[in-house]
């Protein structure tokens, strides 16, 4: 009988990663869970899977990509647990909200660290054993907002590009080797990360931005109500590791598809502006002096006392001031 596959998975404790870990475990992978907290997650994909604690297609790793000493370590464990893996998933991830004016520069460290240089140090210490395999796949989890630098989440878009550029460059380097990379580019899933208590929260409600953070809110409030369970994303990932060209860019989810489709199709300020409109962003130098811009109902009511002639518009308000002082008395 073959041995299985081994796939190693960051940030396997919860959402996308622990959804992936539990689907390719039942496919038949061997599974290496890497977590900052593994005697707790282990427990729970155990449970989700029906794995036994003898079990050596489920592993635990412990990893915190923050640390360096702690990713070298868990390269080592891999190594001496599996051999060479066939597959790695970079998933790992962390969310922030805010200007780039309101985030800390103590946010944007740890986001590149736990999204690039986290993962470029594992990667290191794992190609080695894989390039004399000769074969296996590097899978980066990316976003729709490192598609398009998207605003209130700089941080996170910037990131998530410098991801896909690195995804990009090592595909090049290490394909005559039979390796490949895959980018997937994930849609709106169902996961703590896009909830107020996965976010770092940088807003300053009250400042110069406290307008455009109130519209955006309600917009991506409306669009997690759209969010898909995080079982979906796995299915883009086993299709992933069964690609075979050098390098492949998948959007996983409709929204994620279409964001690539159309980011093909648009100029960089046809795109920017689609984003505008989509987050409710208003036009250039619209609040220059702290003007905040007029609601879509302000400005219905403007259009309606320009086009209404004046007698009907004092005849309304006569009536609207009469109906109100009957209801004040009832």
């Amino acid at each position: 009988m073959a041995e299985p596959r081994t796939v190693v998975i960051t940030g396997a404790s919860r959402g996308l990663g622990f959804a992936s870990a539990v689907r390719l475990y039942r496919e038949g992978w061997r599974v290496v869970a890497a977590m900052r907290t593994p005697d707790k997650g282990i427990k729970l994909l155990r449970e989700a899977t029906g794995a036994g604690e003898d079990d050596d297609r489920l592993i635990a790793v412990g990893l915190d990509l923050l640390d360096p000493a702690s990713v070298a370590a868990a390269g080592k464990a891999i190594e001496e647990a599996v051999g060479a893996p066939y597959a790695v998933v970079h998933n790992a991830g962390i969310s922030a909200a805010g200007m780039v004016e309101e985030t800390d520069m103590a946010l944007w460290q740890k986001m590149f660290a736990t999204t690039v240089l986290g993962p470029v140090a594992l990667t290191q210490a794992l190609l080695p054993s894989m390039r004399a395999a000769g074969e296996g796949r590097i899978v980066l989890v990316s976003s729709e907002a490192g598609v398009r630098g998207q605003p209130a989440t700089a941080p996170y878009s910037a990131a998530k590009g410098a991801l896909e550029r690195w995804g990009e460059s090592l595909a090049c380097e290490i394909a005559p080797f039979g390796l490949g990379v895959t980018v997937l580019v994930a849609g709106t899933y169902d996961t703590e990360i896009i909830t107020d208590a996965g976010t770092t929260d940088d807003r300053d409600l009250a400042g110069p931005y406290a307008r455009l953070h109130q519209t955006m809110n309600t917009r991506g409030r409306f669009a997690m109500k759209m969010a898909r369970p995080p079982e979906r994303f796995a299915d883009g990932l086993v299709r992933a590791l069964d690609d075979a060209k050098p390098f492949r860019r998948r959007g996983v989810g409709p929204d994620a598809s279409m964001l690539l489709a159309f980011n093909r199709i648009l100029p960089a300020a046809g795109m920017h502006h689609l984003s505008r409109i989509v987050l409710g962003i208003p036009r250039q130098g619209s609040m220059r002096g702290g003007a905040w811009p007029l609601t879509t109902v302000q400005k219905a009511m403007v259009l309606v006392a320009r086009v209404v002639p004046q007698p009907v518009l004092r005849r309304l308000q006569s009536l609207a001031a009469k109906r109100s002082k009957g209801n004040e008395e009832l």
